[in-house]
């Protein structure tokens, strides 16, 4: 397959018009993007055993618009990484479409995924782990800034601006310190810095906040929100924790077992949850409200009970049958399309109770 990328040069500076979600520019896209992984076969059955393979993602569908926050959540292991991964061309897709305005995107190497990067650019997890630790950050960020073109004129001012950016002020006093001698909080910064180096046009976020303390962690959303604003940045948010999804995005994408599940705007999806098992993540979160009154007991002891389905052979039907707590006999065979809530606009759940009279 040659290698392509989109041309279209949209700069994330560039003013965007404010309006509905609609007006808003899509700038990335995943329809049906589905990725497994094949199983290494040992001994006999690497000759006659059939072939098995993990279906991490299947079927998934996003759209990232300038300026708003999508977050996609669900448990560890539904496959919200293997998504990030996917959009950030870090893993070939097995099937389904990639889109960066508009144009397929097929990036495997070389010039064109470095131009593919400096419009998508990826934040990990454990900022310590995706920093070299015997460079500096000056290193960091410069490499950063030479590899994508935008060291300018004056080296030492870009860098100062990076830092600023992502509030690590004095400039000085952080520019030539190794990632050890930095705080949790303060080398996340560094990661973020360094994916703005390349000017991108969205941010793919996988749980940027999990390995902080907990003081410090809406410290990084605030700034990540303030660079949406400021950038008009696309920022797909990936976390495990629904109620910083609430907080922080403005639309919430639900996924279990490798499956989108539910989708809306993150008020609804908090509110009024459609699906079961968001459900389940929304009683599963701390609710001290919900602890004062005393409904906490109120729940089903066997409400979401067991654990997450195997990907190598996952049920049929809707995935998360076994674990639900109204499944009825057509979940088991057939897998449910995505329906319409009709709470609000754009709120859907893939779940047989929304789709008509059960069997």
């Amino acid at each position: 397959m040659a290698e392509s990328v989109a041309t279209t040069e949209q700069s994330p500076s560039d003013p965007v018009a404010v309006g509905s979600e609609g007006d808003l520019p899509v700038v990335l896209e995943a329809a049906g993007l589905t990725k497994h992984f094949p199983v290494r076969r040992k001994g006999r059955a690497a000759l006659t055993g059939p072939r098995r393979a993990v279906q991490a993602v299947d079927d998934v569908t996003l759209t990232l618009r300038r300026g708003r926050v999508t977050a996609l959540v669900g448990e560890s292991g539904s496959g919200k990484s293997t998504v990030a991964r996917l959009l950030a061309g870090l893993y070939p897709r097995t099937a389904g479409d990639i889109r960066l305005h508009g144009e397929t995107v097929n990036v495997k190497r070389g010039r064109a995924f470095r131009a593919y990067a400096r419009r998508v650019q990826m934040i990990f997890q454990d900022p310590f782990a995706s920093l070299n630790p015997v460079h500096t950050v000056r290193y960091h960020l410069t490499r950063a800034l030479k590899i994508h073109g935008r060291a300018g004129d004056d080296l030492e001012k870009s860098l100062h601006d990076l830092l600023t950016r992502v509030q690590l002020t004095p400039a000085e006093r952080y520019i030539d310190k190794f990632p050890h001698e930095l705080s949790g909080g303060q080398r996340q910064r560094v990661a973020i810095a360094r994916a703005l180096g390349a000017d991108p046009e969205a941010l793919l976020a996988d749980e940027p906040v999990s390995m902080l303390d907990v003081s410090i962690r809406l410290g990084v959303l605030n700034l990540l929100r303030d660079l949406k604003e400021r950038l008009h940045l696309a920022i797909l948010y990936i976390t495990h924790d629904i109620a910083s999804a609430r907080y922080f995005a403005d639309e919430t994408m639900v996924m279990y077992a490798g499956r989108m599940v539910e989708g809306g705007d993150s008020e609804t999806i908090t509110q009024r949850p459609a699906h079961p098992y968001t459900r389940l993540l929304i009683e599963s979160a701390p609710d001290p409200d919900r602890l004062a009154e005393g409904t906490a007991s109120d729940v089903p002891a066997e409400r979401g009970a067991g654990e997450p389905p195997s990907l190598i052979d996952p049920p049929s039907g809707c995935r998360f049958h076994p674990r639900c707590p109204v499944a009825m006999q057509r979940c088991k065979t057939e897998l449910p399309p995505r329906f319409d809530v009709g709470d609000a606009s754009g709120h859907w759940a893939a779940c047989w109770l929304y789709g008509g009279a059960a069997r």
